[in-house]
This record gives C-alpha cells, sequence and structure tokens, in this order.
C-alpha cells in the first residue's frame, strides 16, 4: 500500500513529464506502426505473387527481430545521430515480421475457389486483390499489424537510450537508481498504452472499407503534427549535454552538479551509458558524462572537465562480497588483497583503453598486466568435487577486466573453481544478484555504494565530506550492519564520475573546468 502511495505521489508531481513522456511514446509507436504498415503489407502482398522471395524475406526479416534493441540502437546512431530518427527505424524494422507474415498467411488463406469465382466473373487481378481477398485477410493481417504494435510499445521504452524520450526515461532511471516507483511510474503506463492500442486497432478492424481508408487518412495528416510537437529545435550556438539515466537521477551527479556550478542553462537528453561517447565523439551531443578511468576518453579525443569545486564524491573500486565466502574458503582473503592498491588511475586507464579502443580481450589485458606484476600463476588442477566462486560484473569493460584479475588470481592461487557472470547490466542487478546468492563477487566503488544503494541522509553526506577513507569506512561498516556483505580493501584507482568535452571544442570555448563550462552557460 505504501508503494502504491509513493506512486501516486510520484505521478502527481511528476505530470508534467509524465504527459510529456506519454505523448512521445504514442508519437514513436504510432510512426513506427504506419510506417511499417505501409512497407510490410505491400511487401507481404508482393510475396503472394512471387513466392519463390518469401524464404528469404521472411528469414532478412527475422533475422532483424532476433536483433538486440540496444545493439540496433548503437548501430544506428553513427548513421542517424541520436533522437527519434533512429528509435523510429528500429521500431520499423522490429514492426515488418508478423505484418508481413500475417499479410502473406492473411492472403494465402483466402479459399481458392472464392478467388476462382471471382476470375470467372471477369475480375482483374487488381479486383481480386481489392475487393476480394484484402477484405477476407484483413482479419489475419489486423492480428499482425496488433502483435507488431505491442511489441513497439515495449520497445519503444528504450528509445529513452537515445534520446527519444518516452516512458523509459523513468524506467531506466529507476533502475538505475534502485528505485521501484520510478519504475512503475513508467511500466504501468507503457503497459497501458499497450493495451489502449490493441483496443483501438481492434475497434478499426470492424469498421467498413471506407471508414477505415478514412480514419488511416486521417492519422497520416495527424502524424506531422505529433512530429512537430515532438522534435524540439535547439538554440544556434548552445551547447547540449546527454546524460546517462543514472547521473541524471543521482543527487551526487547531475543535481548536484547544477546546484554547486548552476548549470541550469544547460539542456539535456537521456542516453544509454553504453552511447554516450559515441554520441560525444559523433558530435551528437557536446557535453557527457563519464568515468575518468574509461579509455575511451583517450581513443575519442575527450578532455576531462576539471572539478574545481570537488562536488563529486569519490569513486574508489573494491571487491564486496558474501562473508559466507571467505568462512568457507579463508584462502580467498589474501588472494583478493593481492590487487588492493595496486591499481593506479593512469594503470586502469590504459587497461581500457586497450580494451575500449584497442579492441583486446579483457582476458589478454587483465593477464598482461598481472603478468608483469608477477601475479600471474600458471592454473592449478582443480581437484574433483572442487567448489566453484561465482564472479559477476556490471556491462563495461573495466568490470569485465577486473573480473577476469580476480579469475585468473583465484585459479592459480586456489584449488577453486571460477565462473563468471559477466555484462549483469547496472549496479541494482549485481547488488540484487549478491544479495540473493546468485554471485559470490563483484567489483563496486565506494561512491556507487554510498549514493545508490545506502543513500544516507544529507547530514551524513555532509559529515564524511566526500573524504576517501572517510566514505570508504562507512559503506564497509553499514554494508554489513544493512546487508550482511563484506567491502574488500580499494584497489587503488578512483573512477570518479566527471564532464566530459570533445578536446577541440572545449579549448576553442576556453572550457577547461567545469566552473568555466557554467560562466559559458550563463553568458
Amino acid at each position: 500500500m505504501n508503494t502504491i502511495t509513493e506512486l501516486f505521489a510520484f505521478w502527481h508531481e511528476q505530470a508534467g513529464k509524465l504527459g510529456q513522456q506519454t505523448l512521445q511514446h504514442v508519437a514513436l509507436t504510432a510512426a513506427a506502426l504506419l510506417l511499417g504498415v505501409a512497407v510490410g503489407v505491400p511487401v507481404g502482398l508482393w510475396l503472394t505473387r512471387r513466392p519463390r522471395w518469401a524464404p528469404a524475406v521472411l528469414g532478412a526479416a527475422g533475422v532483424l527481430q532476433t536483433v538486440p534493441s540496444i545493439a540496433l540502437l548503437g548501430f544506428l546512431i553513427p548513421l542517424l545521430g541520436i533522437g527519434a530518427a533512429p528509435a523510429i527505424l528500429a521500431l520499423l524494422l522490429y514492426s515488418l515480421l508478423p505484418i508481413i507474415r500475417n499479410t502473406v498467411a492473411g492472403i494465402q488463406g483466402v479459399p481458392p475457389a472464392v478467388v476462382e469465382a471471382a476470375k470467372g466473373l471477369g475480375f482483374t487481378d487488381g479486383q481480386i486483390l481489392r475487393k476480394v481477398e484484402l477484405p477476407l485477410a484483413l482479419p489475419v493481417i489486423m492480428a499482425g499489424i496488433r502483435t507488431a504494435t505491442v511489441i513497439n510499445v515495449g520497445v519503444a521504452t528504450l528509445a529513452a537510450y537515445v534520446a527519444a524520450g518516452g516512458l523509459g526515461e523513468f524506467i531506466f532511471g529507476g533502475i538505475a537508481l534502485n528505485n521501484p516507483v520510478m519504475i512503475l511510474a513508467g511500466a504501468i503506463p507503457s503497459a497501458a498504452l499497450a493495451l489502449v492500442f490493441d483496443a483501438g486497432l481492434g475497434t478499426l478492424e470492424k469498421l467498413s472499407a471506407r471508414r477505415l481508408r478514412a480514419v488511416s487518412s486521417g492519422l497520416l495528416l495527424a502524424l506531422p503534427l505529433l512530429a512537430a510537437g515532438y522534435w524540439l529545435p535547439q538554440a544556434a550556438g548552445r551547447l547540449r549535454a546527454g546524460f546517462s539515466p543514472e547521473f541524471i537521477g543521482r543527487a551526487d551527479c547531475l543535481p548536484g552538479l547544477t546546484k554547486a556550478y548552476r548549470l541550469t542553462h544547460l539542456p539535456n537528453v537521456v542516453l544509454a551509458p553504453a552511447l554516450v561517447y559515441e554520441a560525444a565523439r559523433a558530435a551528437n551531443v557536446d557535453v557527457i558524462d563519464g568515468y575518468s578511468t574509461d579509455g575511451r576518453i583517450r581513443a575519442y579525443g575527450l578532455q576531462v572537465l576539471r572539478d574545481d569545486r570537488h562536488a563529486l564524491p569519490p569513486y574508489f573500486a573494491a571487491p564486496v562480497l558474501r562473508p559466507e565466502l571467505l568462512q568457507a574458503h579463508p584462502e580467498l582473503g589474501p588472494v583478493l588483497d593481492q590487487l588492493s592498491g595496486q591499481l593506479s588511475d593512469s594503470a586502469m586507464t590504459n587497461l581500457n583503453y586497450q580494451v575500449d579502443y584497442l579492441h583486446l580481450e579483457p582476458r589478454v589485458v587483465a593477464l598482461a598486466w598481472l603478468r608483469r606484476r608477477g601475479l600471474l600463476k600458471a592454473a592449478r588442477p582443480l581437484p574433483p568435487g572442487a567448489a566453484t566462486v561465482r564472479l559477476g560484473s556490471k556491462i563495461f569493460a573495466e568490470q569485465y577486466i577486473l573480473v577476469e584479475m580476480y579469475s585468473a588470481l583465484i585459479r592459480g592461487n586456489t584449488d577453486l573453481a571460477v565462473a563468471t557472470k559477466t555484462g549483469l547490466g547496472g549496479t541494482t542487478i549485481c547488488f540484487e544478484a549478491l544479495r540473493g546468492n546468485q554471485i559470490d563477487l563483484y567489483p563496486e566503488y565506494t561512491g556507487t555504494g554510498l549514493q545508490v544503494l545506502l543513500q544516507p541522509s544529507a547530514a551524513t553526506l555532509d559529515s564524511l565530506g566526500g573524504r576517501p577513507a572517510a566514505v570508504f569506512s562507512y559503506v564497509q561498516a553499514e554494508f554489513r550492519r544493512r546487508y550482511g556483505l563484506e567491502w574488500r580493501a580499494p584497489l587503488g584507482f578512483n573512477n570518479a564520475y566527471c564532464l566530459l568535452m570533445r578536446r577541440g571544442q572545449a579549448r576553442e570555448l576556453g572550457i577547461a573546468s567545469i566552473s568555466d563550462l557554467g560562466g559559458y552557460l550563463g553568458r
């Protein structure tokens, strides 16, 4: 009941944003649906006249259906930039298979005797299609369109990851911030939209052909109006930012920076964490959030804006684990501690660069570093019935590298087997997997543990003052008390949040620090 109350309170507070996101979601789905019908139905009809092409076309549409949504969006960004265009194209591609397949099935399902009778009456092929086949096949075709629509309403939530808006902004912001209320605030309206679209199409299916054509024409005329209200032009000469959902929502990130540096005149859009660097490199946005040890900073020619007022807290990496792991295998403690204090900021940046830009395998990079440090040993033969340590990671290169380091150390110094579960997503997924005994250990960051998972009061944050040792001690003690989880000593590097710009643009505008950025925006 408390969650329901909080949900309605959130909707009330965010009514304006909820309305805007809902309209964006409707516009994306409607545009993709109309385009999908405009492409899919004619292709399906053509295949009924050229059946030898059907396996190839349906196979290609099926392959498109299996491509992960975020991967497809990431592929489209270099071609179309960010915003509604890549989102609509992705939704169009996902809608083709059910529409084409049902169009073919509907036409092929028309009884041959009916077609022969129409031919006997002197109907041309076009008249048979318009007056016989399409009316009889319409229920099957509409079923495909309704299926495509429901799929698109769900997939359209991912549009938030390419700055196309929609209800995904609430959903992914809630996931990043471990906020169930925010997740429900976007998920429930999205589910409701799917039902509304499906019911609306069911009503259209019952209309006469003349009324159906009239309604379709009205929808086509309304589409430009939706588009006009959807795309907002960017003021000439103004900077635009692209931020990940977590950075936008966390009190210590964009809200804290806005307060400390008065960044109120910096318009921003939401982007997937995996896409913000690509958007900056392609000049789709000018300012992004990032991590200070990310290898793409060097690879993409970006510049870290100096946090001259120390508004961002420390993010020292350290392994967090279930204490039962060390109780069952006490030899693991010294093995894990071999990395404590060993990785500097520059060392981690270089390792990330090798993976992100040189495209080396994380395992190769990790083993090479361990070898140079004299920490790499050959894996021991596993005894019968050897216990397994389950290592997890978030979904970026640095985490993969660290997991490979721990895996090699465990296999070279103990008789334990190792299973890795990498790419688990964001903080919440890894944390819940650890609490739920699905993994035994994953690398975490002190700032993330503090702000996202513990969420202390403002007074507590002020008392810690951003001091690394104080933050680590607090996080370590509170994780032990609240969750029964343990933190080992930090690895040495501070992968703090930062603001980034393209180096050439930053130099041209005279922006070297976040204060400089605030001053430029205030002109």
